[in-house]
């Protein structure tokens, strides 16, 4: 078994530190428990753009979490484009590290977090969880974690023109007239 199960590549390692942060100054005593549901397929993830839903079931209990991650912003989505060149598929650590030396943050960052266990709590086993699995398919495919962080929903992404839709319109832009016409 090799050392780093879960962020084995830079890319994943990003992801890894959702869960173990390097500013803790104590353990984490659910880590363990987490890693293991991870690694014995206990999370059943689905992906839609820039939000994870995650089933985790243990035991008799099932537990469902949504994360939600802030988007890329529209100068990161340019850098990237200009460093993963023609082919953004292939990603490789050379690019991540190109990337942190040339200041552009890949790290993901978590908007929304919430999941329907008793722990009420951000970081509880099953969030825990579900980082650790995103990390390990980052591993494998790290475009993933890029398009997770809304990279592919910008629709300049590949041709280096990013453009920034909004997610939400002002209601007072609405005419109700023109709304509900049919």
């Amino acid at each position: 078994m090799a050392d780093n199960e879960f962020g084995y590549t830079r890319w994943g390692m990003d992801w890894v530190r959702l869960a173990e942060p390097l500013r803790r100054t104590r353990p984490e005593p659910l880590l363990p428990r987490a890693r293991s549901i991870a690694r014995n397929n206990g999370v059943r993830a689905e992906t839609e753009g820039t939000i994870v839903r995650a089933h985790i079931h243990r035991g008799g209990r099932a537990s469902v979490t949504h994360i939600e991650f802030a988007p890329f912003d529209r100068t990161v989505v340019s850098a990237l484009t200009a460093l993963l060149g023609s082919d953004p598929a292939a990603v490789t650590d050379e690019m991540h590290a190109a990337a942190v030396s040339e200041g552009i943050s890949v790290a993901p960052r978590p908007g929304a977090i919430d999941c329907s266990c008793t722990a009420r709590s951000a970081h509880c086993v099953h969030v825990l969880a579900t980082f650790y699995e995103l990390a390990r398919r980052v591993d494998e495919n790290p475009r993933f974690g890029l398009d997770l962080q809304g990279y592919a929903l910008h629709p300049g992404a590949a041709t280096g023109d990013p453009a920034d839709t909004p997610r939400w319109i002002p209601l007072e832009t609405v005419d109700p007239a023109l709304y509900f016409e049919t």
